[in-house]
């Protein structure tokens, strides 16, 4: 089994092929297929390990299933005795990849 370190939205993630997983939000549409920098990849069955500096020149292939928004956070600030109540929601821009290729 290959499992490789990638690196998108500044966040790395352990992922193997047919992985499925959120990440920050790639500005692609539904259905397109890109490359992302691997940082290391290694192999569970030969015990090969290859590390990058700081990233490898191989690519992992991966594929936008689609673009989500992620579930709300409620922000509150409150003052107490002068009646000061303000609540903000916020959800996150979010995109759901398959690794289609390692």
């Amino acid at each position: 089994m290959m499992f490789a370190v990638i690196k998108t939205g500044g966040k790395q993630y352990l992922v193997k092929k047919d992985d499925e997983l959120y990440v920050d939000n790639l500005g692609l549409e539904q259905g397109k297929k890109t490359d992302v920098d691997m940082l290391a990849m290694f192999d569970t069955e030969t015990k090969k390990v290859e590390l990058g500096k700081p990233v490898l020149d191989k690519k992992v292939k991966i594929e936008v299933l689609e673009n989500l928004k992620g579930d709300k956070i409620r922000v509150a600030r409150f003052k107490s005795k002068v009646r000061y109540r303000k609540v903000r929601g916020y959800r996150h821009s979010l995109s759901k990849i398959k690794v289609v290729k390692i």
